[in-house]
């Protein structure tokens, strides 16, 4: 399952490692939520530790993690494991100006469906 959360970098820490073979990399998101501000730590694993190294603490990032969760000694942890970081805006349209639709006067000409009378010929049997 993934999730998609937009905020601003706060913090973000250097790569650890774990074991010999394992190695992560935890960073803060500040989430601004009315009152009450929330402060959200993702983990970045393996190959993706690098993924946050071009971004600021105070950039607008939106950040796409899956919830991991996991038992250990009779203890549970939850890990917000980030895979994907971009700026925000980054990958998505600009919102388009609300253009009415053209009425029928205001449509270009096609000189191929026209008739002489520069009237629109429908030949379709429907």
């Amino acid at each position: 399952m993934s999730f998609e959360i937009e905020g601003k970098l706060h913090k973000k820490f250097e790569t650890e490692s774990k074991t010999a073979t394992f190695q992560a990399r935890d960073f803060v998101l500040l989430i601004e939520d009315g009152n009450y501000p929330q402060y959200i730590k993702f983990q970045l694993t393996q190959d993706r530790c690098g993924l946050i190294d071009n971004y600021n603490e105070g950039d607008a990032i939106k950040v796409s993690f899956d919830l991991r969760g996991r038992e250990w000694n009779e203890k549970y942890f939850t890990n917000l494991n980030a895979w994907k970081i971009e700026k925000v805006g980054e990958g998505s349209t600009t919102p388009q100006e609300d253009v009415p639709f053209p009425d029928e006067d205001q449509m270009p000409s096609d000189p191929d469906f026209e008739n002489s009378a520069g009237q629109f010929e429908d030949d379709l049997p429907f």
